[in-house]
């Protein structure tokens, strides 16, 4: 009966699941305008949260498959059978909404599309929604989102939700629906942040193109660098070809050499902003723009660092299993016994080895350590001092143990003519430039003299305030 009178007070709807007579105590239904994908995805997630779903469509008879428990209209009869819409449809076909303004007055109209590009469009899609339906309060929202997120729930993917509108009542409503769907919201303000909104999903790694892009010309400058020196030396030099070191040898060079330079270059700026602050005597002017971009690619930086760091360990680990290393182990233990000799131990050698590899192992695990502790579940896990702890203090140990695990490796070959072939530098000495740098400023940062000041500083001090007064 329920069904029938549905049917004759409304021809334009279809019913896609029984209704009782319980339906009058059901919370307002939410409208969706829209049945692809991310609009069946978000119906489905508003079913499973507790909400009744309308879909408005131009063919709902013929809509395709939607979440059992829907029902689906005409989008007339859709806007007017709910205050809040949710418009998922692209902005080229947004013109029959000027049809819908007095269906859709006062409604709050949630805008979920995005662009192929950046600046398609003079003005943003929500900015054209709301000027194509004035009456009614447009807020941009969900856009950042998925359907394989809104299917699996925000445990699977990103919990936040961005949204931004000139209507605070409107706002709160989205951000309402969206706490109950088990998201983050984020506020960004007025209808003008729309156009922010739509750029997030067309932006591809933004915080990481700088230190990929560091990470990848370190690589190359370096690989091309020992292949002169090794490969292509011995080549015209001698005549031997090694080119067979390149896959391994060569790379197990290359990966330890960046992975410390990146490593390095995350605890410079630090240090620098900190020099500028006791130049300045102050903490209240802005640092340089350049400066702001590195601090915030920082852990960027020291993910790829670890990425290099654990490529050299599997590089290591392998090398016992090369043909080169047990063709030359076999020949050398051969000619001892032809020669009926034995190597003398060299206890020096002993220490040196033994000291190279524990440094190595000790640095390695820090390094695993911060990597451990910049994740997010784990980071929110601790407090500010606990994760400054592990990132500054643990960071600038790791950073000690690495740069002196390179110290070891090298030891007194910079002192034999062979180690500088065409008069180039050896790789391990070039990478040994900025940790070294870094490890000495953080050394007279922690001078008494310096300490203090910088102490003074950070909590409010100003040395300009002060000159002033005595001035006064």
């Amino acid at each position: 009966m329920t069904d029938v009178a549905i049917k004759k007070t409304n021809p334009e709807s279809v019913s896609l699941c029984p209704l009782n007579s319980a339906a009058a105590t059901e919370p307002e239904p939410l409208c969706i305008f829209g049945t692809g994908d991310l609009g069946r995805s978000l119906g489905q997630r508003l079913l499973q949260s507790g909400y009744r779903v309308v879909y408005g469509s131009r063919k709902p008879h013929s809509c395709g498959p939607l979440p059992p428990g829907t029902q689906a209209m005409s989008h007339s009869a859709a806007a007017q059978s709910a205050a809040l819409v949710f418009i998922c449809i692209h902005r080229e076909h947004y013109n029959f909404l000027e049809t819908l303004a007095p269906q859709l007055q006062g409604k709050v109209l949630v805008d979920v599309s995005n662009n192929l590009k950046k600046n398609l469009y003079p003005e943003a899609n929500a900015e054209y929604l709301q000027r194509l339906v004035p009456g009614a309060h447009v807020v941009k929202a969900f856009n950042t989102l998925s359907a394989w997120t809104l299917q699996n729930g925000p445990s699977d993917a990103n919990r936040q939700v961005y949204l931004c509108g000139n209507s605070a009542e409107a706002k709160q409503a989205v951000a309402e629906t969206a706490t109950k769907l088990g998201f983050t919201v984020l506020d960004r303000g007025s209808l003008c942040a729309a156009r922010e909104l739509e750029d997030f999903p067309l932006q591809l790694f933004p915080e990481w193109r700088l230190p990929l892009r560091i990470a990848v010309g370190l690589t190359a400058f370096f690989y091309f660098y020992l292949l002169i020196r090794i490969v292509i030396y011995t080549y015209v030099q001698k005549g031997d070809d090694i080119s067979f070191r390149i896959m391994v040898s060569l790379a197990n060079k290359v990966f330890p050499i960046v992975s410390l330079i990146m490593l390095s270059l995350c605890y410079l700026p630090g240090v620098i902003a900190a020099f500028l602050q006791l130049y300045r005597g102050t903490k209240y002017r802005r640092f340089p723009d350049w400066l702001d971009r590195w601090m915030l690619c920082r852990k960027q930086l020291g993910l790829l660092a670890l990425a290099f760091a654990f490529l050299h360990v599997l590089y290591t680990l392998i090398i016992p299993q090369r043909y080169y290393v047990r063709n030359r182990i076999a020949g050398s233990t051969i000619l001892l016994i032809k020669e009926n000799k034995t190597s003398a131990f060299d206890s020096a050698l002993a220490w040196r080895s033994d000291s190279f590899l524990s440094t190595g192992i000790l640095g390695f695990g820090l390094y695993v350590l911060l990597g451990i502790t910049s994740l997010p579940s784990v980071s929110n896990a601790l407090s500010w001092r606990e994760f400054s702890f592990v990132q500054s203090k643990l960071g600038y140990l790791t950073l000690f143990f690495c740069t002196l695990h390179t110290y070891l490796y090298g030891w007194n070959k910079f002192l034999k003519p062979t180690s500088y072939p065409w008069y180039t530098l050896p790789g391990y000495l070039l990478c040994l430039i900025v940790p070294t740098v870094v490890l000495v400023l953080k050394f007279l940062l922690l001078l008494p003299c310096m300490d203090r000041s910088l102490t003074r500083i950070r909590q409010g001090w100003d040395r300009t305030n002060k000159l002033e007064t005595q001035m006064q």
